[in-house]
């Protein structure tokens, strides 16, 4: 005979707590008063943070534009696109014959660069309104210029963009996309990135788990030690390697050609998933989205990688390098991670001649976060 309660319980995440009375009656308690969802939770729309002159894709503005216009386009056909930016009537002109125009929202802000998943602010589910946690961005281990961007959700919620709590936490470093939820209390991320001394370098493993365990209600973290793309900035983003999808499913890159510089380390992070286990106990199932092929720009090899797309509303965005075969291929993976979702390729060619892609130039905002 079982009880179930809902019980608040601050400071902790989920547990279930058993009770037993004269080993007759179990009591399940579930504290769960909030929660990081996962990326398919239902949305209330995503921010893109949009190229301008004064950033780093002033020589290939006009390519980068038609990516950011085919993104904004796709999400406005099923939720808000709110667009950051310094040129608001600009943009309009570029966008207004292209996209939904009835779901775009413009914030006025100046900006360093793009990368909206690494700034832009992550939400957790309460029971009474969405938290909008302000991390600080410090360009991924003080590597770039972020002054502005690191600003952006502060201005976002003191002008009402934000429907939601504002919690600062500006005393911690964390980017978006160095983290995977898969909203049950779960939490995904590797070791490189989470553990860079230039970003909390004050703190060691132990502590910087002990603080994400208490800030988002996490039962568990796994930490990937192994993997990495060349050309990538970012310390090895989760989101470039290993995405958590429904169903206790992780898609990852995998390279099968053992005279690529990424075989070994992406062969040791795919036995390392299979080491992984969910919160009851259960392997996940692992889906291997193929390794783009070389694409090189300016004598550098370029992080090209499938594992950058976005889930929105009934779709999966995801990045396309003309590559017919390969684009092919991830599309298959990924409709078999999200069969109920239609997946949309996006030409990120642009983006990926600045070491990011789909994923990293966005951040999904949860229902009822965005108006």
């Amino acid at each position: 005979m079982g009880i179930n309660l809902n019980v608040a319980y601050k400071g902790l995440s989920d547990k279930d707590l058993q009770l037993t009375f004269d080993k007759l009656m179990n009591q399940d308690i579930e504290m769960r008063n909030s929660f990081l969802p996962a990326e398919w939770y239902p949305q209330s729309g995503v921010q893109l943070t949009w190229p301008h002159a004064n950033t780093d894709w002033f020589y290939i503005l006009g390519e980068v534009e038609k990516c950011f216009i085919e993104i904004a386009k796709e999400i406005a056909k099923r939720e808000i696109v709110l667009i950051v930016t310094p040129n608001i009537n600009e943009v309009k002109q570029k966008i207004e014959n292209q996209v939904n125009m009835t779901n775009v929202r413009f914030f006025c802000c100046e900006t360093n660069d793009t990368w909206a998943r690494d700034h832009g602010a992550i939400t957790m589910i309460t029971e009474e309104k969405p938290e909008i946690l302000d991390f600080t961005f410090n360009g991924w281990g003080l590597k770039f210029a972020s002054c502005l961007d690191n600003l952006i959700t502060r201005k976002l919620s003191e002008n009402k963009l934000l429907n939601g709590a504002y919690n600062n936490r500006l005393g911690f470093v964390l980017e978006g996309g160095s983290i995977e939820s898969d909203g049950q209390g779960t939490l995904l991320t590797t070791s490189e990135c989470l553990l860079s001394p230039n970003r909390n370098g004050q703190m060691n493993k132990e502590d910087i788990e002990l603080y994400l365990k208490s800030t988002f209600q996490l039962q568990q973290i796994l930490w990937l030690d192994h993997g990495y793309l060349a050309g990538d900035d970012t310390d090895s983003h989760i989101d470039t390697l290993a995405r958590i999808c429904p169903n206790n499913t992780i898609v990852y890159v995998d390279c099968e050609d053992k005279n690529d510089e990424h075989y070994n380390a992406l062969h040791l992070m795919k036995e390392q998933l299979k080491s992984f286990t969910t919160i009851e106990g259960e392997p996940y199932k692992l889906l291997p989205l193929p390794m783009a092929d070389k694409i090189i720009f300016d004598d550098e090899r370029l992080p090209a990688t499938y594992a950058n797309f976005l889930v929105i509303n009934d779709a999966v965005l995801y990045p396309t390098y003309a590559q017919p075969a390969n684009d092919m291929k991830a599309a298959e993976i990924l409709k078999e991670a999200f069969p109920n979702h239609e997946i949309v390729g996006i030409d990120c060619v642009a983006l990926i001649k600045q070491h990011g892609s789909l994923h990293c130039v966005t951040m999904q905002y949860p229902i009822g976060v965005l108006k």
